[in-house]
């Protein structure tokens, strides 16, 4: 465990964020108190930030995973055919 003080901290970031990395936890301090921890991820963290942000959403409460029910997906079924949205955004155009 190591402890640094925001200023030094604020210059070696990437030296300090590689060591919590290695799995040492950094204690930073501002005048002599300590004000935060920089620790390794949770083993049980998802190493991309958008899976590990969905991940802690889902535990928290705040989103729930969806349930997808056995089997392939719905087929997807079109709006309207090609020609009639090309046709609908050719007359929009027009009236400017």
């Amino acid at each position: 465990m190591r402890t640094v003080g925001l200023k030094v901290l604020k210059n070696k970031l990437a030296e300090y964020v590689r060591l919590a990395a290695a799995g040492e936890v950094i204690l930073i301090s501002d005048r002599d108190r300590v004000v935060a921890e920089l620790v390794p991820p949770a083993p049980h963290r998802a190493p991309r930030v958008p899976d590990a942000m969905l991940a802690e959403a889902v535990r928290e409460g705040l989103v729930t995973s969806a349930i997808l029910p056995p089997g392939p997906p719905p087929p997807a079924t079109p709006v309207a055919p090609l020609e009639e949205i090309l046709a609908e955004l050719e007359e929009d155009r027009s009236d400017r």
